[in-house]
């Protein structure tokens, strides 16, 4: 809250500044739906200024030049249908993955681009319309962007293109860029990486990061990275549809392995016979479905409120959607292994005067059990979803939820073909998308017990690291080995042109002199 009043005067004479300064001259420039918005978002002004580091002369500045380039770009009504398939077709951009930090990677496939001045000006509205429908997407979040050089030929450079992403993250879309991961960057782009650096001026050179097969780790998990890569992602773009890059669902040789009721519904009742815990849960969830007033079984009320109690902290915040109130609004809080907390809660509510259908759909459906997955929520009232952890699972910071809701009509049922068919026939502009990401919480046993267990944890960490550390040594090894083998033969190579030059300097003068004598 203190570090909010601190940002507001910041904020208020931003605004104050650019409606005098540059508003009333340039009103035809700018887009009116970006200049409401500055008026209202206190984190997009803020944005701005927390990348020029509260300068507000800079800030302005950066407004008026972002402003014109989404008019002119006309940012706002790009979508999918405005540009033409082709581009979407080869997979150059897209978004997929996590990085180490939690962040989403945008991925600039390089070897796939072919530098066409006829096209130039479409394929930078498709850059702009992955920023834009992630921008919406995340309200802020930053990203990682790696330039996946692989394979990459002097046809596939494209500067003016290079430049112009870097632009956009330097002015279009400021606070937005974690990092940029350049991944085997050909030796003959040297000389255009050191211009690359000035573009990006001194302020966000230090994010720049070269790396190769072996480093590229650092940054992000080999879940997240392609084979060729050294990752273990199986992940294949395609085109069309449109990639859902959070939540596309998961294939196996059997089938979806996503966590819908109708799918889990054999291997639940397997379960549920054996653990009567799990089954009186289930019992109860389905009574309060049925009818709210009722009063559930001692043993789940005990349950929830144990349940309710560990994410009471948690669920401060409120998304206040058209159909569906959620809580938390942002973060789902799970424990680490240390602390065991297995089960988080989403209370859902409906604020519509009709049933409204739901669905969660996550990005780890191996690892998370949601109960109930794909219901439906009465007008006027709420519901819980209990979200736990399967197995030995762990959370991770990557992983993440997607909460589907449509309104129904009064004449449809609400059982699982009904709903299975709803989800079929509903249009997409119909269904409000909200998504929860996970945040896992640090073990909160005494500091000298951690200090004794991290006393223990050291030589495996210095292992690792020594064997990270050895691997690079090997591989500044190979490289040196292979340049001495260069000059070796360069220097046999010029001893033999010598020898021929002294060879034929000897014969001139043994031919200039020979008749002499």
């Amino acid at each position: 809250m203190a570090d909010q009043d601190t940002r507001a005067p910041l904020i208020s004479e931003t605004r104050r500044r650019f409606e005098a300064e540059y508003l009333q001259a340039k009103t035809d420039k700018y887009d009116s739906r970006d200049t409401e918005r500055l008026q209202q978002d206190d984190t997009w002004v803020d944005n701005f200024l927390i990348w020029r580091e509260d300068n507000v002369d800079d800030a302005l500045k950066m407004i008026d030049e972002s402003f014109q380039w989404r008019k002119e770009y006309a940012v706002h009504d790009l979508t999918e249908s405005s540009l033409p398939k082709r581009f979407f077709e080869p997979g150059a951009i897209y978004l997929h993955g996590y990085d180490k930090e939690g962040y989403k990677i945008f991925w600039f496939r390089v070897k796939l681009h072919v530098k066409d001045s006829k096209t130039q000006f479409e394929k930078k509205k498709l850059v702009a319309f992955w920023l834009e429908r992630y921008a919406r997407r995340e309200h802020g979040k930053p990203l990682t962007v790696v330039f996946d050089m692989a394979e990459t030929g002097i046809s596939n450079i494209d500067m003016d293109f290079v430049r112009y992403i870097i632009n956009c993250f330097k002015v279009y879309y400021p606070n937005y860029l974690t990092k940029i991961v350049i991944f085997e960057l050909p030796w003959i782009m040297n000389a255009a990486f050191k211009i690359v650096k000035s573009w990006l001026g001194p302020e966000a050179v230090g994010l720049l990061k070269l790396t190769n097969k072996n480093e590229i780790q650092e940054y992000i998990s080999a879940e997240y990275l392609p084979p060729y890569m050294g990752g273990t992602d199986t992940f294949k773009y395609s085109y069309p549809p449109l990639v859902d890059d959070d939540f596309q669902t998961p294939l196996c040789e059997n089938g979806p392995m996503t966590g819908e009721d109708e799918v889990e519904t054999k291997e639940e009742t397997d379960i549920d016979n054996k653990e009567s815990p799990d089954s009186n849960e289930e019992q109860a969830l389905n009574s309060k479905k049925a009818n709210f007033a009722e009063q559930t079984p001692k043993a789940e009320e005990c349950e929830k409120q144990d349940s309710k109690t560990k994410n009471a902290k948690k669920a401060l915040t409120t998304f206040k959607g058209p159909l569906l109130h959620i809580s938390p609004a942002e973060e789902l809080h799970f424990g680490s292994k240390e602390t065991g907390e297995k089960k988080c809660l989403i209370v859902l509510t409906n604020v519509t005067k009709n049933t409204v259908a739901f669905k969660v759909r996550t990005t780890a459906p191996d690892k998370y059990r949601v109960k109930p997955s794909n219901s439906s929520c009465e007008p006027g009232t709420s519901l819980d979803i209990i979200v736990s952890l399967h197995g030995g699972c762990a959370a991770s910071l990557q992983d993440r939820f997607l909460i589907m809701a449509a309104e129904m009509e009064q004449c449809s049922g609400t059982g699982t073909q009904e709903l299975g068919q709803f989800w079929k026939e509903v249009p997409r502009n119909k269904v409000m998308e909200h998504r929860l990401r996970c945040h896992v919480v640090e073990s909160s046993k005494p500091s000298s017990l951690t200090i004794n267990e991290n006393s223990f944890n050291v030589p495996a960490k210095t292992n690792e690291d020594l064997h990270v550390q050895l691997t690079q040594l090997l591989q500044a090894n190979k490289r040196l080995r292979e340049q001495i083998d260069s000059c070796v033969w360069f220097q046999q190579l010029t001893l033999l042109f010598m020898f021929l030059l002294l060879a034929s300097t000897t014969f001139c003068i043994y031919l200039l002199y020979a008749p002499r004598s």
